[in-house]
């Protein structure tokens, strides 16, 4: 299963560039601190849309409302946000949320939180620009901060954020820590490397206040390990002017991970240790 994704990575990488371009691709070595590769504009601040559940979910654990991978279990009410259909419509449990990036249990999780308490694990994370007060076309930020409303943030800033964490470098529990590396879990690749991470898709706001979805952004963010070595990772793509086959989250994904064995080649070699 794991595997599966990988296959098709290669097809996906060229049909992305013809719908999308790449805003930004960093890496860093988490143990150094170093860049490792830095191209495009990596300082742009964006909406993290559900790249932010990698932050939900170390509050969420943290704050004891989550439990382990599988407790507690969120029941789907009428009214909340069921783009994907009946997919986001069946009981959720932590490591469901993640797989299918259901966005009402992360607004569970938040209003559990409170406002106080989201808003300051926002800005002890240096999130961005840790902003979660939400803006005139989402003013709730409790639910919605994260949604091309108030809260922004750049690739270089992901890395930032993602660096502490798995250096265990953030005010939280070890339980936090040790539960969000279980469920975020991507794909192990064959040449050694654990590839843990999150999608995320969102939009620029058109003049109406509509979403453009045009110009959606994807992201992929996270880190990969194998033996010593632990990398930490952003890409930000953008489609230009049609809107992509697929969420551009998933393509930004699958076209990273395509390029992945080329780039830690370069960047780090193909020894193990």
């Amino acid at each position: 299963m794991k595997l599966r994704m990988l296959l098709v990575a290669t097809s996906m990488c060229a049909a992305m560039s013809v719908n999308a371009h790449t805003i930004c691709t960093i890496v860093a070595d988490a143990n150094s601190g170093k860049t490792l590769l830095e191209q495009g504009d990596c300082a742009k601040r964006v909406t993290p849309a559900s790249t932010f559940k990698i932050a939900i979910s170390l509050m969420g654990y943290d704050s004891g409302i989550l439990k382990d991978a599988h407790n507690p279990t969120f029941e789907y009410r009428q009214g909340d946000p069921d783009w994907l259909g009946a997919i986001w419509k069946q009981p959720t449990d932590p490591t469901r949320w993640i797989k299918y990036s259901v966005v009402w249990f992360s607004q569970r999780v938040t209003t559990s939180l409170g406002m106080t308490r989201f808003a300051d694990y926002a800005k002890q994370f240096a999130f961005g620009n840790a902003n979660v007060s939400g803006d005139s076309r989402h003013p709730d930020g409790l639910t919605h901060a994260w949604i091309d409303s108030s809260l922004e943030i750049s690739p270089r800033e992901q890395v930032s954020f993602l660096t502490k964490l798995v250096n265990r470098k953030l005010p939280v529990t070890d339980h936090a820590f040790a539960m969000t590396e279980q469920i975020t879990e991507v794909t192990q690749l064959p040449d050694g490397w654990d590839i843990h991470g999150k999608t995320g898709a969102g939009f620029p706001a058109n003049a109406d206040g509509s979403d453009d979805r045009a110009h959606g952004w994807g992201w992929f963010v996270g880190w990969a390990r194998r033996e010593d070595k632990t990398l930490v990772f952003a890409r930000l793509i953008q489609d230009d002017g049609v809107a992509g086959k697929g969420p551009a989250g998933l393509r930004a994904r699958d076209a990273f991970l395509g390029e992945f064995p080329g780039l830690t080649t370069k960047l780090v070699g193909s020894n193990r240790g």
